[in-house]
């Protein structure tokens, strides 16, 4: 009994069922044993029955109340998953002390006491569970409320799982323990089994972990445009197993967590404002007083954009065929669609204001000069 006591904080023992019978006795009422065990027991069981309610009751009308006026739900949340199982608790505490009043019962002592201290630490580890599934439950819905994450079911779920798995391995341990077992050979055969269903599993375990890294470390999110090599699509679905991207191209993506996080990721959704470079070519031959005006044109053309902001235009080179000017602005949006409309515009606007001005754009020429030979 003393590894139960000890895991309850209770110390002492009540030989209810000896004094009823002495009770009996002094009043000269002939009565077996077992009688005042059993109205012993069944006291005991009732007075639990009753703290039970008592401490439900408190959950209930007080810790509820007092949790309403926080500012958060979690301990609403918490309070609401937890005040049945310990009304459970308080019983089976109590069921315990009845049991334990049957003297009878005494040569299976041993067995009742290894089955009672069982459902104990089971019963608290489903406790914790309750939390953790709580706590699981807030700290991704605070996640989602910010906008940082869409979290999937799936990983939130199988989270939830691996660390009940945790805590029910610990109690299993703290249960060995308390019962006076030896834990060294329990701890290799842990290490062992893991060990062997590691080696078994390492593919599906290695983009389980891929998956977390996706969770927590946050490459992209359910909604990024995101380019992976030579795909390019918007994230759908991330599983513990895979990530689905819906491409350009209409099909749909299915590629392993643990691929995905090999390959460098280009995440659009996190571009705030997009550069574009590009050049263009006037003709050899065009006048120098054409070609000063060619940057302030360009720089007009771009002023006239609402979202675009220029960084620089310079007459960049000599080409074998043009004369080639650099332009370089940004565009505050990372839709792709957006900018190539603005692109658009600003292409069609260069190309106007060249007209009006007389400047002739380049293509590729090739002037070839002939020398002929005079006959002697």
């Amino acid at each position: 009994m003393s590894a139960f006591t000890f895991l309850i904080s209770m110390t002492f023992a009540i030989d209810l069922g000896g004094y009823i019978n002495s009770l009996f006795q002094e009043n000269g009422v002939q009565i077996n044993p077992i009688v005042g065990q059993v109205i012993a027991a069944v006291i005991f069981f009732a007075l639990a029955i009753i703290i039970g309610w008592v401490v439900y009751h408190i959950f209930e009308h007080y810790f509820t109340k007092w949790a309403k006026k926080t500012k958060t739900t979690i301990d609403d949340e918490i309070i609401k998953n937890v005040k049945r199982p310990v009304y459970f608790l308080v019983i089976l505490i109590g069921f315990w002390y009845a049991v334990d009043q049957l003297i009878f019962l005494d040569e299976y002592s041993v067995y009742i006491e290894y089955i009672f201290l069982a459902a104990e630490i089971l019963l608290i580890a489903y406790i914790i569970t309750r939390v953790i599934n709580v706590l699981v439950s807030w700290y991704a819905e605070r996640v989602v409320r910010k906008g940082k994450l869409q979290v999937s079911t799936n990983i939130l779920l199988i989270f939830k799982k691996i660390l009940h798995v945790v805590v029910y391995i610990f109690a299993f341990l703290v249960l060995l323990y308390l019962s006076k077992i030896d834990l060294s050979g329990a701890l290799v055969g842990l290490g062992v089994g893991g060990i062997a269903i590691a080696f078994a599993l390492q593919n599906v375990l290695s983009d389980a972990f891929s998956a977390f890294s996706i969770f927590f470390d946050r490459p992209f999110e359910i909604g990024d445009f995101i380019v992976i090599g030579d795909d390019a699509g918007t994230v759908t679905h991330v599983s513990m197993k895979s990530t689905r991207i819906k491409l350009l191209r209409g099909e749909e993506l299915i590629i392993s967590n643990r691929t995905i996080l090999d390959k460098s990721i280009h995440n659009y959704k996190k571009l705030q404002k997009r550069r574009i470079v590009f050049s263009i070519g006037v003709i050899y031959g065009t006048p120098i007083a054409k070609l000063k005006k060619i940057e302030p044109i360009i720089r007009d053309v771009i002023k006239g954009c609402e979202l675009c902001e220029i960084e620089r235009i310079h007459f960049k080179e000599f080409g074998t065929f043009s004369l080639n000017f650099e332009i370089a602005y940004y565009i505050a949006s990372s839709d792709y669609t957006k900018y190539m409309d603005i692109h658009q515009q600003i292409n069609f606007g260069i190309v106007d204001a060249f007209e009006k001005e007389g400047i002739k754009m380049a293509f590729p020429t090739q002037t070839i000069f002939l020398s002929q030979n005079q006959p002697t």
